[in-house]
């Protein structure tokens, strides 16, 4: 039996396609002089379908493809001007299964302005997001995430994953029934466990994030918002964003993923774990 929607939004009523959403306008600070974009650096090998050959699987792949498992069929990508290796490489998407269209900014104040950049094409759709830059299990991940949010009616739903370093993660502390209660920016000491990397959610919770951007208050206080505390570059961090939205009301649930981990490749020594862990053709 599905539990009791907890949000009553009728144009949920009727689910709302969801569509994919990536932000690539970042610049891999913590890896340079790096010979590419990020989303496009090789990570592993995958078996082409026609040859039964292997080729390079990059970045980005790993992410799209948990798009087409969950039946999703289109996705948006938010790249900054000069990152052309993104789109030479995907181009329709023919290559991952997805109808893919690109949005072209010249600058970010971090990944929720860039997500807001694509804002126009989103407004009337559920969203499901990730950044192409972690790497995580499992494959049905969106899938279970669509299913809960459907399920609940909830405006925003977090992927959590247990956490080895809760200093360098955005921590969940959520109840039994996975209704999230906070989100902990970067915790220089904590008992939570789990912190969140992917999500699904709402026209809301985009229209939120839309209007707190744009807010007097947010204006005011971006100093304090976006800071080397909630991100290592000193962006604004999606976190700040959540967390707002919470204080404000929004309904947000989770879906724990045991067994499976997250790992974020931008920095040195995490992709090279990657590398060698994707070695083999998957």
């Amino acid at each position: 039996m599905k539990n009791p929607r907890e949000h009553s939004d009728a144009t949920l009523q009727v689910p709302l396609e969801v569509v994919g959403l990536v932000p690539a306008a970042g610049m891999a600070k913590r890896l340079q002089p790096f010979p590419c974009s990020k989303e496009v650096y090789p990570v592993g090998f995958a078996l082409d379908e026609k040859s039964g050959l292997p080729r390079p699987k990059v970045a980005a792949q790993y992410l799209l493809e948990k798009y087409r498992a969950a039946g999703i069929t289109k996705a948006f990508l938010v790249i900054k001007d000069g990152k052309w290796d993104i789109p030479n490489y995907f181009r329709d998407g023919d290559l991952v299964g997805l109808s893919l269209a690109y949005v072209v900014i010249a600058g970010s104040l971090g990944p929720p302005d860039t997500i807001d950049r694509a804002y126009p094409f989103l407004a009337q759709h559920r969203v499901a997001f990730g950044f192409p830059d972690i790497l995580f299990g499992p494959d049905d991940a969106y899938a279970r995430m669509i299913e809960r949010q459907e399920d609940t009616g909830a405006d925003v739903v977090l992927g959590l994953h247990l956490i080895e370093d809760p200093t360098v993660w955005d921590m969940v502390d959520c109840e039994e029934g996975g209704r999230v209660r906070d989100i902990v920016m970067k915790p220089a000491s904590t008992n939570l466990s789990h912190g969140w990397c992917c999500a699904v959610w709402t026209p809301r919770f985009s229209t939120f994030l839309h209007d707190f951007l744009r807010a007097d208050e947010t204006k005011r206080n971006l100093g304090r918002l976006a800071n080397t505390t909630n991100d290592s570059g000193g962006d604004l961090a999606v976190g700040v964003v959540l967390q707002a939205a919470l204080k404000a009301g929004l309904v947000m649930q989770s879906v724990k993923f045991p067994g499976e981990r997250s790992l974020d490749i931008g920095t040195p020594e995490n992709l090279l774990k990657a590398v060698r862990e994707f070695h083999q053709p998957h």
